[in-house]
């Protein structure tokens, strides 16, 4: 959506000579931005809602879960799914990042 919201922007800049591989790096490093804060903020709450759920649901059935069933998720890990942010979003994007690189000027500029 972002991509298409900014299609005469994207046309004034190809107006200017962006080259279409200029203009998909543009499209996939605004994406790459919003996917690092994503990823930053979506692992510490995922953890939190984690950590907040699973003993939820052991009381529910009258369980105790142990701690180590609990806290499974280690360093590496929460790096590799804050990272994974970052390539969902760019993998998401690249898509409209092909269409604005093969738009023409023209129709960029044209449209509202």
């Amino acid at each position: 959506m972002d991509t298409r919201e900014r299609v005469r922007d994207l046309g004034v800049h190809k107006a200017l000579g962006m080259t279409p591989r200029q203009t998909v790096v543009q499209v996939l490093t605004s994406v790459g931005g919003i996917g690092l804060v994503a990823g930053a903020l979506g692992v510490p709450l995922g953890v939190a809602l984690h950590h907040w759920v699973m003993p939820a649901m052991g009381r529910a059935s009258g369980a105790t879960i142990p701690p180590a069933d609990i806290d499974v998720y280690g360093a590496p890990l929460l790096a590799f799914l804050a990272a994974a942010g970052v390539v969902i979003a760019t993998a998401g994007a690249l898509l409209p990042a092909g269409w604005a690189a093969r738009t023409s000027t023209a129709r960029a500029l044209r449209a509202e």
